[in-house]
């Protein structure tokens, strides 16, 4: 027996909009961030503008989750939901290679902290130029590294879970319009049959 309701937190296409909307939110500003602060945790030049610009990926996608949800467009929940799966599996490849590095660089992180928050390396900080000069964002040192870790191992697990629960969130509207495409009543000769 198929189920009709099976692991809906939310309504179908109210909850997945509500749902898309979390995501995007969160993924603009946790891309931007590490757009602008990211060379303070991650050491290697391009890195932490991957990681971001991976993070405003997941946003796109999300908002355009929204768009096909609102619209009830077949075509383009079909299109996100073949977009769904790659970016899940993108974030949980981006998430590893930032918790590993995360942790090369934990020495590197202290060290800031405890000068002031000025960056590690002067190398570093030569080839961003072009970037914001600053220092580290202050919260971040009152926490100790070792509380900023758990929390960003918690939140990109929690990104994770929320990527996938959208993409069942798609997957199941999806069905929904398949189902609704073919339905001819209750009976066989039924009164959707016009």
């Amino acid at each position: 027996m198929w189920c009709d309701n099976c692991l809906l937190v939310l309504p179908l296409r109210g909850g997945a909009i509500a749902w898309g909307v979390v995501i995007a939110a969160y993924s603009i500003a946790g891309g931007v961030f590490l757009l602008t602060s990211g060379q303070y945790f991650f050491f290697h030049y391009p890195e932490w503008q991957i990681y971001g610009g991976i993070g405003l990926g997941v946003a796109s996608v999300a908002v355009i989750s929204i768009f096909a949800l609102s619209n009830k467009s077949y075509i383009w929940i079909q299109v996100v939901k073949f977009l769904w799966p790659f970016i899940i599996v993108i974030s949980a490849i981006r998430a590893i290679i930032m918790i590993v590095e995360l942790q090369r660089g934990k020495d590197n992180i202290t060290w800031e902290c405890n000068h002031g928050g000025q960056m590690w390396s002067a190398p570093v900080a030569a080839a961003q130029a072009s970037q914001s000069s600053g220092t580290v964002p202050v919260g971040f040192c009152a926490a100790g590294y070792s509380s900023f870790n758990i929390a960003f191992i918690v939140s990109l697990l929690v990104d994770i879970v929320f990527q996938i629960y959208m993409y069942f969130l798609t997957w199941r509207f999806s069905k929904r319009l398949e189902h609704y495409a073919g339905m001819k009543g209750p009976f066989h000769g039924g009164y959707y049959n016009a």
